[in-house]
């Protein structure tokens, strides 16, 4: 759901859902494109070799409005020579758009349909919010697709990922000095995280800031390796650790809130009730926490205490409502789903692909990991090899126990699990 993700698109755009193609050589993909009903674009490209199998993309969270992004420009060459047709909606909407992309991705399976027929197998495929967005179409009740691959996703849903970045903001705004720092209501969320990265970088210099920081960063679900282009820390590593929480910090903890309270009607994030001596405890990094308090000269009790009485935040339980609507996974997908994950990710905690894999049938859900750091970037072999395990899954009915080139690995739990039909921690 992050700032990111620069779309790019050709074709016409047509007054219909149902576009006819344009016209092409037979050694180039078909191209169509036309306007969905709810007035989102969609666009679709089918290679000469096309195989059958239709493949829709689901983009990340973007400010701005662009036109359809058929795939990642790295790898939509490939999978076009690979004989795959690429198809994908503009959603319609900028933005926290789950209540728009969900209906138009749907939408624009039909629109592919009444212009080349109907595939023979239709697979989803994002990242990041696109991911969740994946991960709504497969548990649709009616699904539009035959199997789902959520990459990198916010798959632990938008209330329970954003109430453990509340955590995370709630603590460093308590412990640390941070002038001006909002937790909600935030009128300009750019501005806000420049003040959020203001406050890092100071805790950062001071050894009682470091170990606040990582006591903040461990109850927001930041992992202790988050920089792509950095070894991953020894696991008594401590300082590097902090390091590694302090780069992604911001990113990972001051997530866009203004465009999802607007759409929601107010606050849906909530820390009232949430004791964080027991939160702590549940994270099962307390010892790294407690060696950096040592070794400043801090209290950690105290400062559990400090934040157990600090004034909390509560939420609009109608901006609730909206946002377990648009979109909190209930973690029962109709069709076989694949979600992809960094072992590394400081922006989309590892810890929301534990919580999601800790409830949906194991038929039904496979989690797999990569041995590496950052938001995103995987390469287009993890591309293919992922797409390849969904196929496979489709074909014989079961997952492989192991993907060449994918490692096993067990995050940190999610502090603040929430899925609909189950209570919210």
């Amino acid at each position: 759901m992050h700032l990111r993700h620069a779309l790019l698109t050709m074709t016409f755009v047509a007054a219909s859902a149902s576009a006819q193609p344009l016209p092409q050589s037979p050694t180039v993909p078909e191209t169509a494109s036309g306007t969905l009903p709810s007035g989102a674009k969609w666009a679709a490209q089918v290679p000469p070799n096309w195989n059958g199998t239709l493949l829709v993309w689901g983009r990340g969270y973007s400010a701005r409005l662009s036109a359809p992004e058929l795939a990642p420009a790295y790898v939509k060459t490939l999978l076009l020579d690979k004989g795959y047709a690429l198809l994908a909606s503009d959603y319609g909407a900028a933005g926290w758009s789950l209540a728009e992309a969900v209906p138009a991705q749907t939408a624009a399976i039909a629109a592919f349909a009444r212009t080349y027929g109907r595939p023979r197998r239709s697979i989803a495929w994002g990242n990041s919010m696109g991911g969740l967005v994946t991960t709504a179409l497969a548990e649709a009740a009616r699904p539009a697709v035959d199997g789902a691959i959520a990459f990198c996703p916010s798959i632990g849903g938008a209330v329970g990922m954003m109430n453990m970045a509340l955590d995370g903001a709630y603590a460093l705004r308590t412990l640390v000095p941070a002038d001006g720092l909002q937790l909600t209501g935030i009128a300009d969320d750019m501005a806000n995280g420049k003040k959020a990265e203001g406050a890092v970088q100071s805790a950062l210099a001071t050894p009682q800031g470091r170990a606040r920081l990582a006591l903040a960063g461990v109850l927001g679900g930041i992992p202790g390796w988050t920089r792509r282009d950095h070894p991953r820390p020894a696991e008594g590593d401590v300082e590097a650790q902090v390091d590694e929480i302090g780069a992604a910090f911001a990113m990972g903890v001051f997530l866009p809130r203004a465009d999802q309270e607007k759409r929601s009607g107010g606050v849906f994030s909530w820390n009232t009730g949430v004791d964080y001596d027991a939160q702590l405890a549940l994270s099962g990094r307390r010892a790294f926490v407690e060696a950096l308090y040592a070794k400043a000269g801090l209290d950690l009790t105290a400062d559990l205490a400090r934040l157990n009485a600090g004034a909390r935040v509560a939420a609009k339980p109608a901006a609730v409502r909206y946002m377990m609507a648009h979109y909190t996974p209930t973690a029962q997908p109709k069709v076989p789903l694949l979600s992809v994950q960094a072992i590394g990710d400081g922006a989309t905690s590892p810890s929301l692909q534990r919580a999601y894999a800790e409830v949906a049938p194991a038929a039904m859900f496979k989690a797999m990991w990569l041995e590496q750091a950052g938001h995103c970037g995987f390469s287009a072999e993890a591309i293919l090899a992922s797409l390849r395990a969904l196929e496979k899954r489709l074909d014989t009915d079961v997952w492989d126990e192991t993907t060449p080139g994918f490692v096993a690995h067990t995050p940190a739990p999610m502090l603040r699990p929430c899925l609909r039909g189950r209570s919210c921690r």
